[in-house]
């Protein structure tokens, strides 16, 4: 039997004074899925995020998160089902980290016996008894995602969760949401770092100026936007000729440089280009196929230029 969906938002209208924070914005995350929140500071993000949590009413909408109105009271239990990293994690730094995840279980009601590998999770083993005053900022990022992983919640919102950390760090994060959503979790996750978000989340809600400007797939977004793959071709310089020849008029040969052309097509045209290549005796060393960023996709519905 399929699972109705962890998140499920529909027109949500908030206003501070004159200014719309969002308007008129739907979201649905299914269990065991990821959902990237991306726009510019003051797109709606964190807002969105709050409402979603309960922090903030809307003026208006339909807010479901795990089949709970927010608004309702029977939400303050539902919300031990859900794990929260803030932007900002913010801890008291006279306490250890151990002390730390402890206070947070005992709030959430959540058994402390697994904290220890809690640490280890999140790479921290070594920093359990130390004081978090003593932690740098990635540390304390970790213990972040330490806390919201307590309790094993069914949905998992993380407010960027790999600002302040290192390469490592931060593909350990998202190894984490793998393995969250293998088990059916719900991963919400806001961020800035839109290179990340390529192969790593199963939809996209792009935000600009608290309204909803696009979502959904990464390849279907690509496609709504009418953006153009690239398709990187090293030759030598005696088959540009030819390469200049066989597309001439069909696909955009924009580059045919020191024996290497860059050929533009649309998504759907990938599969023939890349055949003409092959079936027409071109001699090549190297064939790489690029696709339109996640960056690329944003700028194209936020309007801020884009790779075409």
């Amino acid at each position: 039997m399929t699972k109705p969906p962890y998140i499920e938002i529909s027109g949500a209208t908030k206003t501070y004074g004159a200014e719309d924070a969002v308007r008129d914005v739907g979201l649905v995350l299914e269990a065991g899925h990821c959902h990237a929140l991306v726009g510019h500071n003051g797109a709606g993000k964190s807002t969105l995020i709050k409402i979603a949590l309960g922090l903030v009413r809307p003026i208006s909408g339909e807010i479901q998160v795990l089949g709970i109105d927010p608004r309702d009271r029977a939400f303050n239990k539902a919300r031990r089902r859900i794990g929260f990293l803030p932007e900002q994690a913010l801890f008291q730094g006279t306490m250890t980290g151990m002390e730390t995840l402890k206070f947070y279980a005992r709030l959430k009601n959540a058994p402390g016996e697994n904290l220890k590998a809690l640490f280890e999770r999140v790479e921290l083993g070594a920093a359990a008894t130390k004081r978090v005053g003593a932690y740098s900022k990635g540390m304390r990022q970790r213990l972040g995602l330490a806390q919201a992983l307590i309790g094993n919640p069914d949905l998992l919102i993380l407010d960027e969760p790999t600002s302040g950390l290192d390469p490592a760090s931060r593909k350990n994060v998202y190894r984490i949401i793998d393995d969250m959503k293998a088990d059916g979790v719900a991963v919400l996750i806001s961020s800035h770092a839109l290179s990340e978000l390529d192969s790593r989340v199963d939809e996209v809600s792009i935000l600009d100026h608290g309204k909803l400007a696009a979502t959904g797939s990464i390849p279907a977004l690509r496609a709504g936007a009418g953006l153009s793959s690239h398709i990187r071709v090293e030759a030598g310089p005696k088959q540009m000729p030819k390469l200049a020849k066989l597309f001439a008029g069909e696909f955009d040969c924009g580059h045919l440089v020191n024996g290497v052309a860059i050929l533009e097509c649309a998504e759907k045209k990938k599969r023939l280009l890349l055949k003409k290549i092959l079936d027409h005796g071109v001699t090549y060393k190297d064939i790489e196929l690029s696709e339109p960023s996640l960056e690329d996709v944003f700028a194209a519905f936020t309007n801020h230029g884009a790779r075409q």
